[in-house]
């Protein structure tokens, strides 16, 4: 079994409060990009860790082959939300850089994910307005308020990094059906299966 230094960042105490493993610490890094972003940041100058991972509950998008209570390793995620809204709608920025003097990268990707994934892989998007009606879903699956500011500071940092959602509800104005003990106990489930698997 290899050892190594492992720290897991939760949004809230709620999606951490079923999982404990020794050796591993946790850390509350806050909801939404900017706290994360910071949180991140933190855990990597302050634990100096082999391997970061984000988890939390997540929303599906309907046209998804997910269930509520999956869940996924995410391979890719973007800030959907980032952008301006035009005469002809909402632009994302990268697609406005085009045009204009910068570089936005719209998708980051994960590039340690393993050749055999122990958990199925799937796209997200990361708003700071969930459940926003205007953002483009359909390359996605998953939705979070999170990941792309985790994504972004690990890869700026050369980082090791994993994120783990467990889908809890379904992206869509008006519903309501929440599952989150089940995708909480699902969370540490997957969270402990990714994490022996990292050892192995």
């Amino acid at each position: 079994m290899i050892e190594m230094k492992t720290v897991v960042m939760f949004p809230t105490a709620t999606e951490a409060r079923l999982f404990s493993r020794p050796g591993v610490e946790t850390v509350i890094s806050g909801v939404g990009l900017t706290a994360t972003a910071y949180a991140t940041l933190k855990a990597i100058r302050e634990h100096a860790p082999d391997v970061l991972i984000l988890a939390g509950v997540a929303g599906m998008y309907a046209h998804a082959p997910l269930a509520i209570g999956d869940t996924v390793l995410v391979e890719s995620e973007c800030e959907a939300d980032l952008g301006f809204f035009t005469p002809e709608g909402f632009r994302h920025l990268a697609h406005l850089a085009i045009d204009m003097d910068f570089d936005v990268r719209h998708t980051l990707a994960c590039p340690y994910l393993p050749d055999s994934p122990p958990l199925p892989l799937a796209r997200s998007l990361s708003l700071n307005a969930a459940l926003a009606p205007f953002i483009d879903t359909a390359h996605a699956e998953i939705e979070n308020m999170e990941g792309a500011a985790f994504f972004h500071v690990c890869l700026q940092e050369g980082q090791r990094f994993y994120e783990v959602r467990s889908i809890s509800n379904v992206v869509k104005l008006g519903h309501d059906d929440w599952d989150l003990d089940a995708s909480v106990a699902n969370l540490t489930e997957g969270l402990t299966r990714l994490i022996d698997s990292l050892r192995e």
